[in-house]
């Protein structure tokens, strides 16, 4: 039995009862009505003022946002069908977990994006205008969206040529493995993962640093850009236990298969969900800018109300 066979059995041995299925249900849709909440009025912020279109920052950071609206909305669908519909057809759950990958995996790869930005607003400040435009912001938002497409997509063709037709017609417990179940797309996943794990991580610490050296002896501005920077390492950091999530599964398998489930769960909330509540924080939050813009918008919603 391979390990995502094995992983699938325990699942479905060792099911939760009503009451802590409940729980976890409520605190998964909770957590993510409350972060589409924030991101929502986050993207209507930024529609709201034209200082934001022309400034690439800020356009990698909406597309960080809606990315991960779109990946918590379908990671939560997934979640609650797993246990109430239980199994769906295949060719749905294909088209839920591409989905869904897509997004997961262009989350650090935005990271990764926004962290050299920074990088040339603070290191190379006389290139900044000529470097970073719009235009080339936007090819590079198609890059990233291009990069988890070739990732991700040999999984479908592979299981399009290898699977019988009927597979697509029957009813599986939706997840990655179940639903791309060649043992070639495991082990391609594998090196791919860790591809990306070294090329984003290596962005991120070269960006740091410099940004770190630089802010020794500049302005303020450039520490600030340095503890942003410190705040995407921590999100990529939760952000690439993505990557070593099959692994981390297969582990909690062998060590508490008696918890399984409830591993799983911490597991999702720590991966999937807890990455994606940090955006808020690093720009609604910490940039003076939006803030303010946003601060304006929500006392203006509030005295309508």
């Amino acid at each position: 039995m391979n390990v995502s066979s094995a992983n699938v059995t325990v699942v479905i041995e060792y099911r939760d009862s009503f009451t802590k299925a409940v729980a976890k249900n409520v605190i998964v849709v909770v957590l993510s009505i409350s972060i589409n909440y924030i991101n929502a009025g986050l993207i209507r912020t930024f529609c709201k003022h034209q200082t934001f279109y022309t400034n690439p920052r800020y356009i990698l950071f909406f597309h960080l946002v809606v990315n991960d609206m779109i990946q918590v909305t379908l990671t939560v669908i997934l979640f609650v069908i797993s246990y109430t519909i239980y199994k769906l057809s295949v060719s749905v759950c294909c088209i839920f977990i591409l989905i869904a990958l897509f997004t997961t995996e262009n989350t650090p790869l935005n990271l990764a994006c926004m962290a050299v930005e920074c990088y040339i607003a603070i290191c190379l400040p006389l290139h900044h205008v000529h470097i970073c435009t719009v235009k080339r912001t936007l090819m590079l938002i198609g890059l990233i969206w291009a990069t988890s497409m070739l990732s991700v997509l040999p999984d479908l063709f592979v299981t399009l040529a290898t699977e019988p037709l009927d597979f697509f017609h029957s009813r599986v417990f939706c997840l990655r493995e179940t639903a791309f179940r060649n043992p070639h797309i495991i082990e391609k996943r594998d090196v791919t993962y860790i591809i990306y794990l070294v090329i984003v991580w290596l962005v991120i610490f070269y960006t740091y640093f410099k940004i770190l050296f630089t802010a020794k002896t500049a302005s303020k501005d450039a520490k600030k850009a340095r503890n942003t920077i410190l705040l995407h390492g921590f999100q990529v950091l939760l952000c690439m236990a993505t990557y070593a999530e099959p692994l981390l599964k297969h582990a909690l398998q062998q060590w508490f298969p008696q918890s399984y489930t409830d591993s799983l769960f911490a597991t999702y909330i720590i991966v999937h969900i807890l990455p994606r509540s940090i955006s808020p924080i690093i720009y609604g939050i910490r940039d003076k800018t939006f803030r303010k813009h946003l601060k304006r918008y929500l006392l203006c919603t509030a005295s309508s109300q």
